[in-house]
């Protein structure tokens, strides 16, 4: 029994696995003239099958049909097939190169709500000496907290910014228990202040002035 699987692919469906296992025949025959004689027997047999489709309606004598039949065969050759065609025979179309895809950044955010670039300066200042870590650390977190505060202005909890500036510089930043973060309604209000967070207002179309119509 002949399963499918070691069968060749079928090129064209719509002609069958008869009519493809004839085209892979005719690439056996020696001599070119009986191997176009038996090209041109496929080919009438393919308007054959046609002729039950609405493809060959009103199109048997029509130029581009025959040409169109006659493509086919060689595509179903794999372009292989040497025979006198009345028609200019196609060429094989040569597959484009398959684009490699950019190398993107995979850098793994730990926090999302602070952004790749404080990840990166909290990691630099979490290498210098001891002194600066300890002088930078409350401006380092009032500053995540006023970005917490763009995404959610409603909550914000002190030590969880404290805890997650630990994190981030993997405990090398930390801030001193009895510190006290800048208040919440302060931030917002420099937020508020700030072109970068906050949307234009709307500009305020102008009213145009009535005139009075002359009598």
């Amino acid at each position: 029994m002949e399963y499918n699987t070691k069968r060749n692919t079928l090129t064209i469906r719509e002609y069958g696995r008869n009519v493809q296992k004839m085209v892979e025949q005719l690439k056996l025959i020696e001599d070119r003239d009986k191997r176009t004689e038996a090209a041109k027997a496929v080919v009438r047999t393919m308007d054959q099958l046609n002729q039950n489709t609405d493809t060959a309606s009103n199109k048997a004598d029509s130029i581009d049909y025959w040409h169109k039949l006659w493509d086919h065969l060689f595509a179903m050759s794999n372009y292989e097939l040497d025979v006198d065609s009345p028609f200019p025979k196609v060429e094989k179309m040569v597959e484009k190169p398959i684009m490699e895809k950019p190398d993107y950044n995979k850098h793994h955010i730990k926090l999302r709500t602070y952004g790749r670039n404080m990840e990166r300066i909290i990691k630099e200042v979490s290498q210098y000496p001891t002194e600066q870590r300890e002088r930078l650390a409350k401006p380092l977190v009032n500053h995540l907290k006023m970005l917490y505060l763009t995404f959610n202005r409603d909550s914000v909890n002190d030590e969880v910014i404290k805890q997650q500036l630990s994190d981030l510089s993997d405990g090398l930043i930390t801030v001193p228990e009895d510190y006290t973060l800048t208040p919440t309604k302060e931030l917002n209000q420099l937020i508020s202040n700030n072109a970068f967070f906050v949307t234009p207002p709307a500009k305020k179309k102008k009213k145009k002035k009535k005139t009075n119509p002359t009598l």
